[in-house]
């Protein structure tokens, strides 16, 4: 069979066959019938906005592979910042090249001291940390004069390390001033999960356990990219119009502050919290099939399979229980998750477990506030959204973003004064 689709208008009988290439047609295709006849797809549902080497996701399937290799093999293989090298460059690097780009992370940590002694004094005491790291983000950009030469290759590099760098220097320093404590700066010494660890939690004495430190990793290797999501869409949208990285990431950080976007794994820790008791679960059960409440951490936009990276997290949360003592709430999920596999209504819906359910028990583990969790999801994915930036720099396909839309207001109508209305 060909790989074409045809399309006729029954209005004129103008036919049109266009080549199917792996499930896509080009929408040119519409305008090849009528110039002005556009395709209605709220929220883009059908619709692929970019042509895209870095991340596959199969969500009939369960797959999720950055640039060809499976999630499963990266987190139990690799380390964060291997992974980010990965997405941004296409390959795994040798033990040279990540050397560099270790060292070359590393010795970016650290941020300008206005940042740290003027602009942060300007949040109120009580700010919420993930608005003002989406804040932190865009003025950070104004510190670097090269910040807007994005088609120069050595600059681009040079923007793409600070912000990895900086991240999680910002994240720390968004917590520490809304616990009112002193901040601590970066410690170069240390893993980029262990710097991170020890700049949100040092008072004192303090040691990263390693398996703490392995399990930020491997959470930071888990939320590193996931393909088209609102905030990496975000993140193209506002680089199509070149601005700067600093702008488009503060962009798609916003996009992740929403509850719908960044924000699940908070909503499955209240969930589970309101819950109370193992006790309860069947009775929240044949409330959510009611329609009277909602089941948290279960299904996905795009997964209609378990989700590869809820099992990863479930194992990982096993073992930094081990280190901390288990989360009260993981008997509840466990039960919750056990109920709701196994019944019809469920399963049916294909709503299963996502990276969410359990993410959140762990980050409680390590003592971070539910306020953070959304900042806990950026750290790792801005080297997702600099991959897509990077990449969509070097497309000669894209255009300014600029979506058509489906006008539905009144026609023509003439001004009528103030007085005769």
């Amino acid at each position: 069979m060909p790989d074409t689709i045809t399309i006729t208008d029954d209005r004129t009988g103008k036919t049109v066959t266009v080549p199917v290439t792996d499930g896509v047609f080009a929408s040119s295709a519409l305008r090849e019938l009528d110039k002005n006849l556009f395709m209605y797809d709220p929220a883009f549902l059908s619709t692929a906005s970019c042509r895209s080497a870095i991340t596959y996701l199969d969500g009939e399937a369960g797959i999720l592979r950055y640039r060809g290799y499976p999630i499963e093999q990266l987190a139990e293989h690799s380390s964060y910042l291997e992974v980010a090298y990965l997405l941004l460059y296409g390959e795994l690097p040798n033990n040279e090249q990540l050397d560099q780009w270790t060292y070359e992370v590393t010795h970016h940590t650290f941020i300008h001291e206005n940042m740290r002694k003027r602009f942060v004094d300007g949040f109120h005491y009580d700010a919420h940390p993930m608005g003002m790291f989406t804040s932190s983000l865009a003025a950070l950009g104004t510190f670097y004069d090269d910040a807007k030469e994005i088609f120069d290759p050595e600059c681009r590099h040079k923007q793409i390390l600070r912000l990895i760098a900086k991240a999680p220097t910002l994240a720390a320093m968004c917590y520490r001033f809304s616990a009112g404590l002193p901040f601590f700066l970066p410690d170069n010494s240390l893993s980029y999960p262990a710097n991170f660890l020890t700049m949100m939690w040092k008072i004192g004495e303090y040691e990263v356990h390693p398996v703490l430190e392995r399990a930020m990793d491997v959470l930071f290797i888990l939320h590193a990219d996931h393909e088209q999501n609102c905030g990496t869409t975000a993140m193209r949208v506002v680089a199509s119009s070149n601005a700067d990285p600093y702008s488009a990431a503060a962009a798609a950080a916003a996009a992740l502050y929403g509850p719908l976007h960044g924000g699940a794994n908070e909503a499955v820790v209240h969930m589970l919290g309101e819950i109370g008791s193992i006790d309860e679960v069947p009775a929240f059960v044949d409330e959510v099939k009611e329609g009277k409440g909602r089941l948290m951490g279960f299904g996905h936009r795009v997964y209609k399979n378990y989700d590869p990276r809820a099992t990863i997290i479930k194992r990982t949360a096993y073992e930094v229980f081990e280190v901390t003592g288990k989360n009260p709430l993981l008997d509840i999920a466990l039960k919750l998750e056990e109920t709701a596999l196994e019944d019809p209504y469920f399963v049916d819906r294909k709503l299963y477990p996502n990276v969410d359910f359990y993410s959140g028990l762990i980050y409680q583990a390590l003592g971070f506030p539910v306020e953070m969790f959304t900042v806990l999801f950026a750290i790792p994915r801005m080297s997702g959204w600099l991959a897509h930036w990077d990449e969509l720099l070097g497309d000669k396909d894209q255009k300014i973003s600029r979506p058509r839309q489906w006008y539905a207001g009144p026609s023509e109508r003439q001004y009528v004064g103030l007085d005769d209305r």
